[in-house]
């Protein structure tokens, strides 16, 4: 799922850049972000950098995610079992919805 975001020379707009620098905070990786957003890994990198973000150290949660329309996402919410076991948070990326959840790493 690529969304054209910016053309040569062009200013990103800053809702991208904040969704950005919000996924590199919930534990994604510059390549992942790159090819969720379509934006450069290194513009991604150049963001933390001035913004000065800091991921959490040694969390025991790993997130995954899954990119849905708006019915997928709600056949997915119905399921009880889909919702439980794990902290969750939904954000718009474009006209599609990207659900991030952590699960605990077992031990």
């Amino acid at each position: 799922y690529f969304f054209t975001v910016q053309k040569p020379g062009k200013q990103i707009d800053n809702y991208y850049v904040v969704k950005a620098l919000q996924l590199y905070l919930e534990g994604i990786s510059y390549r992942e972000i790159e090819r969720i957003l379509g934006i450069s890994h290194v513009s991604v990198m150049n963001w933390v950098r001035k913004y000065k973000i800091h991921p959490p150290e040694n969390y025991d949660y790993h997130p995954t995610y899954k990119i849905f329309n708006h019915q997928e996402l709600s056949e997915f919410m119905q399921n009880s079992s889909n919702l439980k076991g794990a902290g969750m948070i939904i954000t718009e990326i474009g006209d599609k919805f990207m659900l991030i959840k952590w699960e605990r790493f077992k031990k």
